[in-house]
């Protein structure tokens, strides 16, 4: 199945999000969403096409959904994305793959990575508060994606770091 626009899959189709731990220039971004359209456009589960699609935000999240309705990605199809994808953060010097991260905008709209102890120094400071952006690279949905990937802390699972 051909890869597809993101935006033409249904709110239930199955997400996985993808954090980098600092923007990606352009040259890199490029190389990444090269190989990734060139997966995905081949990308099977069993023998069976999966229509899926990506997209690139914010020079730091990749996002992949598979519409589960026509064939639903197994085990050995994701462990393969995977793959391709700690193969991609070798070759670019990046983590992507790697969780524990947590993503925020701070007080100039900058996109933030840092690890969850050093998250909750921020909040105990004053620096991070109730509405401050924080990124959910744990939605499952697409339509969780669409409607809560960055919200307020006060709106979020991160809340409980405060």
């Amino acid at each position: 199945m051909p890869l597809v626009d993101i935006d033409s899959l249904p709110d239930d189709a199955r997400v996985w999000v993808f954090g980098s731990e600092r923007p990606l220039d352009d040259a890199s971004a490029t190389r990444l969403l090269g190989v990734v359209d060139q997966y995905l456009s081949r990308w099977a589960a069993h023998g069976e096409p999966l229509t899926s699609a990506r997209s690139w935000r914010d020079d730091r999240f990749l996002t992949i959904a598979v519409d589960q309705r026509t064939a639903g990605a197994s085990g050995c199809s994701i462990d393969a994305l995977f793959r391709q994808l700690q193969t991609l953060e070798r070759e670019l010097g990046v983590s992507i793959v790697g969780g524990g991260r947590i993503f925020y905008r701070d007080a100039a709209g900058v996109i933030q990575a840092t690890d969850r102890e050093t998250f909750a120094e921020l909040a105990a400071s004053g620096e991070l508060g109730p509405r401050t952006p924080v990124f959910d690279p744990t939605v499952q949905t697409l339509g969780d994606w669409r409607r809560a990937f960055e919200r307020p802390v006060a709106a979020s699972w991160h809340a409980a770091l405060l």
